[in-house]
C-alpha cells in the first residue's frame, strides 16, 4: 500500500530540535517496516520550501535556500515523488466545490486529489483534522 507524507511530518523531520522530530521520524520508519510505499508530491515540495524558508518569527524553520534545496533533494531521494497531471486540477475543482472548501485548507484538497489520481490510499499527518472530512482516504496519525 501506499502512504503520502504529509507536509507536517516533513517539515518535523526536518528540524531535529523540535519536539516532534523523533516521532515523525518513528512513524516513518515504522510504515517502511510494514511495507508501505511512501509518497510525496510536487506540492509538499513547495510547501515545504515555504515553511523552511520563512522565519522562526514568523512559524518558519528559518533555512537558507540551499539548506532547504538539501532538504529537498533528500525528501527525493527517501520518497517516491508522483508527478502532477493535468487530472488533480480537475479533480481538486470537484473536491473544492463538494466539501465546500474555504482559504488555505484548498492546499489539502489539493494533496487528497493528488492522492485519488495515484490511488495512494492513506497519508501520514500531525494535522489529521484537516483531511478527515475527505471520503476515499484514511488518515494516519504518527
Amino acid at each position: 500500500m501506499s502512504t503520502l507524507i504529509d507536509t507536517s511530518v516533513l517539515a518535523r523531520a526536518a528540524q531535529r530540535s523540535h519536539p516532534l522530530y523523533q516521532t515523525a521520524v518513528d512513524a516513518v520508519v515504522d510504515l517502511r517496516k510494514q511495507g508501505e510505499t511512501l509518497c510525496v508530491v510536487p506540492q509538499n515540495l513547495y510547501e515545504l520550501w515555504v515553511v523552511c524558508t520563512r522565519p522562526v518569527t514568523q512559524n518558519g524553520l528559518g533555512m537558507t535556500p540551499a539548506a532547504t534545496l538539501a532538504e529537498l533533494s533528500l525528501i527525493k531521494s527517501l520518497y517516491a515523488l508522483q508527478s502532477d497531471n493535468p487530472s488533480i486540477l480537475v479533480l481538486w475543482e470537484q473536491l473544492i466545490s463538494q466539501y465546500q472548501v474555504r482559504g488555505k485548507n484548498a492546499h489539502d484538497a489539493r494533496l487528497v486529489a493528488a492522492m485519488l489520481v495515484h490511488g495512494i490510499p492513506q497519508i501520514l499527518t500531525f494535522n489529521p483534522g484537516d483531511f478527515q472530512r475527505y471520503q476515499g482516504i484514511r488518515v494516519l496519525v504518527p
